[in-house]
């Protein structure tokens, strides 16, 4: 059986340093364009950046990596069928909500303790104790939004600060992984938190007509949102986005995009990342 009409997706996506940052710990990736043999899939990751999270730019790179490679499993099992035909969605939610998030930490955990003890193994002497697994896990601390789309499918999951932002196909924006209760201060979750696993959210949302796709799938970390004064500031400028790139297209934003962050970033003064996916619309299909 052909798979039905899907549109695609083009993606635009850009990092910029904080101001007075010594280095930037943000990271990010955007690829494919919505299809079966290329899901699109997003994800940033912001790194704690202080002195207690002294390698969270190496966490938050990890991070990004790995949820790119469970997001193309998670795809994959989506678009395909198992040993006893094809999976229902109650078992791809339940995959999605349970068994991905428990693979994902674990993985980031193993990535990251790996790298802990290379480091001290080309590093040798000192006199100080070796730190325990969970304080080898604190230096790596990093958030985490991810995103995955595939013509049946759009699934999305968040640990920590920074938005997932979706502007529907009426033009809605919403922000479906917005915490019930805003983080403190700088007190975020994190990857490096005990069982952390537990705490991802999950978006999910089967696509049953693709007309009602979102038309813009935007990932962002906190230093965006906090340059703006208002929650209605950044929901006009996500807006903007979606518009813009309906006119412009994604070269056009792309080539002004570090211009946008860096004044973000200004105002902010957090390193500040954002990654998007815009649907391209076909007369021929709405016909």
């Amino acid at each position: 059986m052909s798979e039905p009409y899907t549109p695609l997706w083009n993606t635009v996506a850009r990092s910029v340093q904080g101001v007075n940052k010594q280095q930037n710990q943000d990271w990010y990736t955007a690829e494919g364009s919505g299809t079966s043999g290329a899901p699109l899939i997003l994800a940033v990751s912001d790194g704690h950046g202080s002195a207690t999270h002294a390698r969270s730019d190496i966490g938050s790179r990890y991070a990004v990596e790995l949820f790119a490679v469970h997001a193309r499993e998670f795809a994959s099992l989506a678009g395909t069928e198992g040993p006893d035909g094809r999976r229902s969605l109650s078992w791809l939610m339940n995959f999605a909500r349970h068994t991905m998030p428990r693979r994902l930490v674990a993985h980031w955990q193993q990535r990251v303790q790996g790298h802990w003890q290379r480091q001290h193994e080309a590093e040798p002497g000192g006199t100080q104790a070796e730190p325990s697994a969970e304080q080898k896990l604190v230096l790596y601390g990093a958030t985490l939004i991810g995103a995955v789309l595939t013509p049946q499918l759009f699934a999305a999951w968040q640990l920590g600060d920074g938005e997932l932002t979706v502007v529907d196909h009426n033009n809605e924006v919403v922000l479906p992984l917005a915490p019930a209760e805003a983080d403190l201060g700088d007190d975020t979750e994190s990857l490096c938190g005990r069982e952390a696993w537990r705490l991802l959210r999950m978006h999910w949302a089967p696509i049953t007509d693709p007309a009602r796709m979102p038309r813009l799938i935007a990932l962002s970390t906190d230093g965006l949102s906090k340059s703006f004064a208002s929650d209605e500031g950044f929901i006009q400028f996500m807006t903007g986005l979606d518009q813009r790139l309906s006119e412009s297209g994604a070269e056009g934003v792309q080539a002004v995009l570090p211009e946008w962050l860096t004044k973000a970033a200004q105002h902010s003064g957090d390193d500040t990342t954002l990654v998007a996916g815009h649907r391209l619309c076909h007369p021929e299909a709405e016909e």
